[in-house]
């Protein structure tokens, strides 16, 4: 063979897959699941939450807190470091995929595909990386109990819709294991699509709702948002603390910030594939603004780039995030990727069905790592902190699905089904997990709140909305 020629990889039968995934049930068995690992002594939950602080904008570092302190909930949301520490300590299956890193209920959302069809998956990637597939389903089923919690649910509800959540992972995960690959690949959640079989009228109408809210979220709202004409020209408006024009802080960035702007995207402009080369290139730079997204992300630099094409009715939003190394790292084997934007996009196309032609990455000042994408195309997201129990329920059961889909995309869906198994084994496991992380992340809450009060944190809270 020639060493041009490769050899065409051995793929194991469906029955040895079946065998190796029903083998690791020795090593870790399905009750194994339910280790919480946040019992490590000496933990100290706000010195590993506050670890990065200091690489972060410091004027923002005190909205983070105030975002968190908002509720154990929106708290939860911003611990994807802590919990991967506390991940770390708990036995492992071995059975791999590219993980989310962040797979909580609110990481999950509406948006447009590049065919223009409303789709439901998974939507933040910062910290995705390869690493065991029950590190995703454990931060999401115990979010589900959290975000009960916070409702007032009573604890057998909180089981019980923790419950259906695993449980529909584990059904989900045993259809893709029926499938050709091909057929799991093309795999999607199409809103519209999906509304006609939905048996269920509360939540029906629910999804309907929000996928019309979403189709609202488009790049003219997003216009229409953000800016405003001064002086002839399309500017983005200033909202400080949360919204920051560069041209406000050009000595903080020691160059001028147009050129900035103008080198990253160009370096971005190459990471795209040709025919989006051929759409950007239509488009010419008008403004960029810092601008403070969700809650783990406050503080880190995220850019809101402002582009126009022939005219004033061709606008074009593009969102430059910065791409730090994934809170999973120090606990897994390093990304393959040396750049964490690509990292970050990578990971986002092998997860998602169908994703953000605008994908892209770059670096930007300080040799500092940016992933860039479209801003607000057709993006909803569902109000957990409002649900009724049966809509927790239905949302809990769809993310399980979409996280199975998910995984089972770069993993070996026929060995974790076979053993995940036909039992209740697992999604016991895992909601007793869920309620015990639940009770930590309590805990943890409520250690924000004393380093708050003792002046060894500064929090600061915001009107707008968290995500």
């Amino acid at each position: 063979m020639s060493e041009t020629t490769r050899e065409w990889p051995a793929h194991a039968t469906r029955e040895e897959r079946r065998a190796a995934g029903k083998a690791v049930r020795t090593a870790l068995p399905l009750a194994g699941l339910n280790e919480t690992g946040a019992t490590m002594a000496g933990r100290d939950a706000v010195a590993i939450i506050g670890a990065g602080d200091s690489d972060r904008l410091a004027w923002l570092v005190p909205i983070r807190y105030g975002r968190m302190l908002r509720s154990a909930f929106t708290f939860y949301r911003g611990t994807a470091a802590l919990m991967a520490h506390d991940l770390a300590f708990a036995p492992s299956s071995g059975l791999n995929v590219q993980l989310c890193g962040d797979a909580h209920l609110l990481n999950f959302g509406i948006f447009g595909s590049p065919e223009r069809a409303l789709v439901f998956d998974l939507n933040d990637f910062d910290e995705t990386l390869p690493g065991p597939f029950e590190w995703d389903v454990k931060r999401l089923v115990a979010s589900v109990v959290v975000a009960a919690r916070d409702r007032g649910f009573k604890p057998k509800r909180q089981r019980e819709i923790a419950f259906a959540a695993a449980e529909r992972y584990r059904t989900a995960m045993r259809e893709f294991a029926d499938l050709s690959a091909l057929e799991t690949w093309h795999r999607q959640l199409e809103v519209d699509v999906a509304l006609q079989s939905v048996a269920d009228d509360e939540w029906r109408a629910y999804a309907a709702a929000v996928a019309e809210r979403a189709r609202a979220k488009d790049h003219l709202q997003a216009v229409s948002r953000f800016t405003k004409v001064v002086d002839g020209k399309r500017r983005i408006v200033a909202e400080p603390p949360l919204i920051v024009p560069l041209a406000d802080v050009a000595d903080m960035l020691g160059d001028d910030p147009t050129e900035i702007v103008l080198q990253a995207f160009r370096e971005y402009r190459g990471s795209v594939r040709d025919d989006v080369q051929v759409l950007l290139d239509r488009y010419t730079y008008v403004d960029a603004a810092i601008k403070v997204v969700g809650v783990g992300s406050v503080g880190t630099r995220c850019v809101i780039v402002l582009l126009q094409g022939a005219d004033e009715n061709d606008l074009l939003f593009l969102q430059v995030k910065e791409a730090k190394s994934s809170v999973l790292e120090p606990y897994l084997a390093p990304s393959k990727y040396t750049h964490h934007g690509q990292r970050v996009v990578a990971g986002q196309r092998l997860m998602q069905s169908a994703s953000d032609a605008f994908l892209g990455w770059a670096n930007g000042p300080l040799e500092r790592h940016y992933y860039w994408r479209q801003l607000r195309d057709w993006k909803g997201s569902a109000d957990v902190e409002k649900m009724s129990e049966r809509l927790l329920l239905r949302y809990g059961q769809v993310c399980a699905w979409t996280l199975a889909k998910a995984h089972a995309r770069s993993g070996d869906s026929v060995a974790i089904a076979a053993y995940l198994g036909s039992s209740n084994r697992f999604e016991a496991a895992i909601t007793s997990f869920g309620v015990a992380y639940a009770d930590v992340n309590e805990q943890d809450y409520k250690s924000l709140e004393t380093a708050v009060a003792d002046g060894r944190i500064t929090a600061q809270d915001d009107v707008e909305a968290t995500k």
